[in-house]
């Protein structure tokens, strides 16, 4: 009788991992009855699985030694075997390794058949916890053998989960992705809930080596919302989302998921220290450097005392890099740095390459020659089906040993593989902010090559390598289902939350736009990429061609000085101009003093004529002396992008087109206008003056749709811009600094944000923004923009007219209506706006008004 009730009580150990709270609550009510010995073992040891789950480790063991005990009155050496085994790979997990494998031993000794599978795969979890992941395999080898015969598909499933994830750990991606793939079916077929959600997760794993980090994040999502439908809080979770927000270059976020796992530091020895591992690498990425060190030490600390070789170096190697950064230097970290390297390439640690590329640039710093090329040597190599981010950085180290032993060629063939590797990584991601964030990997391989170009004088070649990683992301259209009803629905309700937050900033509502946000932005990151493969290269011959009586002037930076290269019939110049942070300086005192005036405030101080001949030669030097009267391009790098042109003496009186990048210039220009001329005039709330303006230019456009006054909402005006020749719209903007793709134009239904934008088919040919700041982008990554205006240029949108400073509302209204009557008369909008520009010239606050706006694009 005491045998049968045994066996109806083994529901509660699959229990136990699918739904603890359950089985915890299932075993209290069974140990009431006061059960035979076998029963109550069963019962105490499903409850110390589940407490296990849930984090309380003490508890847990207290529960499975009461198992044992209760196993070994019974006189059932299976029963004995299976609960020593599950308190082995407990007492593992909680940092007593060495009892937890002698524990498990014993559980093998006393096992046969299916049982001994069972127990194999709890001791290859200790094995894989202190990084012996040789010898888990061969355990987990055997275990799925058996298992498979005996025909237990959860504890297949649950050895196969094991096994890919040592794969994984490897660098077997394709054989850890086959057998996450065999037990997440097993999982489903049996019910398993939380060991599916941890399948789930396992394969954004897999997705995340192979650098498809879109598709990681969707599967940790999954994971997450799997895990807290079982009520369960799982630290991994956390660590895994860690790893692929950096990838992503998402480095704040990663730090505050981790900062808040530390926070709520409950988990058990094993994950603690895995958990001040992953905050370490966190805090390092974000730059805190002496969080990153304190972090990374704590873990070394706690896998030192659980004997986890693996993860300790790993810990070391995060700490020497902290205190790389801070600017230690010298033999002694030389020697520390080389040390770890070779520790890691001994356990197979990933960071074994980095490790070495760390040691080469300290053997170069100290003078070492021999000791530098040995070490990029070990940096450089790669598997064939490394992804691209390892590929990219071996290609890195390459670069330096070649440039190290003067092989200019051999370094400028690496900078560009690994280029092209960064290429590869960034096109697998739909979202723009990803895109440009992930040129940041890339920016000490395209200084190698500007460096070069700078050393032998070659402008051409500087202009080139310039291109290469500059605006890259505004090459492709962002990839954004226009049809996606979720995000749209999530973008009309945080309208809705700011439009009334306007009028009542309530703390709740101020908590539901942040939500909100999180939702659209997060949506946006799993967006998958489809344009693999699909980089242009620029063309300077096509440049030169296009350009014709046009001069263009690209200034770069290389080493905190900005250089001008001219392009003018057929001719490449460079001039030096000077500091970049200097130029920085004048472009800030050059926007307070249009602010200043836009406010009508006091006209004392420098005139805008001295203030513009400053920043003229602060931004453009002896360049200035190149430009004739002909028509200019400027291509400024990121950080001077808010400049306005329009005050450099040099510049006024003439067509100016701003682009981030001569190649950006070059796609504008293929732009064709729509067949159909359709003109949108589109009025804000709260603009007095903007209604005057709209009104006006609605009697140049008797045929123009008019958005005003209730009918400006998102959708009406989204769906009229979509494709038009024509758009201006005169509306209050918002510039987001700290997340700017939700910098907005004010509609009658709350803001219109950069996700809006990015859901048309294509942007309007030609869009005039008269509004506050709507020309403004935030520099990301290595030389890209994130803002209002710079996301309509990968739509299609051929020309846009935007303000880089807040502007006076009334005196900017003439100056639109005489904008679009140069447009009517056949003008191109650069042309349109130089020509425009003489209705303000008597009046102070419309000539800071005109000297505020940029023509951007072609």
């Amino acid at each position: 009788m005491a045998g049968g009730r045994a066996e109806g009580a083994e529901f509660l150990l699959p229990l136990a991992l699918s739904r603890p709270h359950d089985a915890i609550a299932s075993a209290r009510s069974l140990l009431s009855e006061n059960p035979a010995p076998a029963e109550a073992s069963i019962a105490h040891q499903a409850w110390g699985i589940g407490l296990r789950q849930l984090g309380d480790i003490p508890a847990a063991v207290r529960e499975l030694q009461t198992s044992v005990r209760l196993a070994e009155e019974c006189g059932r050496p299976e029963r004995e075997a299976d609960v020593l085994a599950t308190l082995g790979a407990t007492l593992g997990r909680a940092g007593r390794s060495r009892e937890g494998l002698a524990s498990l031993d014993r559980a093998v000794d006393l096992s046969r058949g299916a049982l001994t599978g069972r127990v194999l795969l709890r001791r290859a979890d200790v094995l894989l916890v202190l990084g012996r992941h040789h010898e888990a395999l061969d355990d987990l080898r055997s275990a799925i053998t058996r298992l498979r015969r005996s025909g237990d598909q959860v504890w297949e499933a649950r050895s196969r989960n094991y096994r890919g994830f040592i794969q994984l750990a490897l660098g077997g991606t394709k054989r850890a992705d086959a057998d996450f793939a065999v037990a997440e079916k097993l999982y489903a077929a049996t019910g398993q809930e939380f060991e599916y959600a941890e399948a789930r997760q396992n394969r954004g794993l897999v997705a995340y080596s192979r650098g498809d980090l879109p598709a990681a994040l969707r599967y940790l999502d999954e994971a997450g919302r799997r895990f807290a439908a079982v009520g369960v809080v799982w630290p991994d979770l956390a660590i895994d989302r860690c790893g692929v927000l950096l990838a992503a270059g998402l480095t704040a976020e990663a730090k505050a998921e981790m900062d808040q796992a530390v926070a709520q530091l409950e988990a058990t020895a094993t994950k603690r220290g895995e958990l001040w591992f992953a905050a370490a690498t966190a805090a390092l990425a974000a730059g805190d450097l002496d969080a990153a060190q304190d972090r990374a030490l704590r873990a070394r600390r706690l896998f030192s005392a659980q004997r986890r070789a693996w993860w300790s170096v790993r810990s070391s190697m995060v700490a020497l890099e902290a205190r790389y950064q801070s600017g230690e230097r010298g033999d002694g970290l030389l020697r520390r740095v080389q040390e770890v390297a070779r520790r890691l390439d001994a356990v197979g640690a990933s960071e074994a390459s980095a490790a070495h590329l760390l040691a080469g640039r300290l053997a170069l710093a100290a003078g070492r020659p021999k000791t530098a090329d040995r070490q990029l040597e070990l940096a450089g190599r790669s598997s064939k089906d490394a992804q691209p981010m390892a590929r990219s950085a071996a290609w890195l180290g390459k670069a330096l040993r070649a440039e190290a032993r003067s092989d200019v060629r051999g370094m400028l063939t690496a900078c560009a593989r690994g280029l092209d590797a960064l290429d590869e990584h960034r096109l697998t991601m739909g979202a723009t902010e990803l895109r440009a964030l992930a040129t940041g990997h890339g920016v000490e391989l395209a200084s190698l090559a500007l460096r070069d170009a700078l050393r032998r004088d070659d402008a051409r070649r500087l202009l080139v390598w310039g291109e290469r990683w500059r605006a890259t992301a505004l090459g492709v259209p962002p990839v954004r289902p226009s049809d996606d009803e979720q995000f749209v629905g999530e973008l009309a309700a945080l309208r809705d939350v700011v439009r009334r937050l306007d009028a009542d900033p309530d703390p709740a509502l101020e908590k539901e736009r942040r939500r909100l946000e999180k939702a659209v932005r997060d949506r946006t990151h799993r967006a998958q990429g489809g344009a693999t493969g699909a980089v242009d290269r620029f063309d300077v011959d096509e440049l030169v061609g296009a350009l014709g009586e046009s001069v263009l002037v690209e200034l770069i930076e290389v080493d905190g000085v900005l250089h001008a290269v001219v392009v003018r019939d057929g001719r490449i110049i460079r001039h030096p101009v000077g500091s970049l942070e200097a130029a920085a300086v004048e472009v800030e005192r050059s926007r307070f003093r249009l602010r200043w005036l836009a406010h009508g405030r006091s006209q004392r101080g420098p005139s805008l004529d001295v203030i513009g001949a400053r920043l003229g030669d602060a931004i453009l030097g002896q360049a200035q002396e190149l430009l004739g009267d002909r028509p200019v391009v400027m291509v400024p790098p990121s950080r001077l992008q808010a400049l306005p042109w329009g005050l450099v003496p040099a510049l006024t009186d003439r067509a100016v087109n701003v682009v981030p990048s001569a190649a950006v210039w070059l796609r504008a220009r293929q732009v064709r206008p729509p067949t159909e001329r359709r003109v949108v005039l589109v009025l804000g709330p709260g603009l007095s003056a903007g209604r005057t303006e709209v009104m006006n230019l609605a009697k140049q456009y008797p045929d123009a749709t008019v958005l005003a006054d209730g009918d400006a909402t998102a959708e009406n005006v989204l769906r009229e811009l979509d494709g038009a020749w024509i758009a201006h719209v005169a509306a209050h903007g918002t510039f987001r600094s700290d997340s700017p793709l939700f910098s907005s134009l004010r509609l009658d239904d709350g803001p219109l944000t950069v996700y809006d934008f990015e859901r048309l088919r294509r942007a309007p040919y030609r869009m005039v923004l008269s509004s506050c700041d709507s020309g403004l982008a935030k520099p990301v990554g290595a030389d890209e923009l994130l803002g209002l205006s710079s996301s309509l240029i990968p739509l299609g949108a051929a020309g846009i007219l935007a303000s880089v400073v807040p502007v006076n509302d009334p005196a900017t209204a003439p100056l639109m209506v005489a904008l679009h009557d140069h447009l009517q008369a056949g003008r191109s909008l650069a042309e349109a706006f130089a020509a425009a520009q003489a209705v303000a010239r008597d009046d102070p606050a419309a000539v800071a008004a005109a000297r505020s706006f940029v023509a951007l694009g072609a």
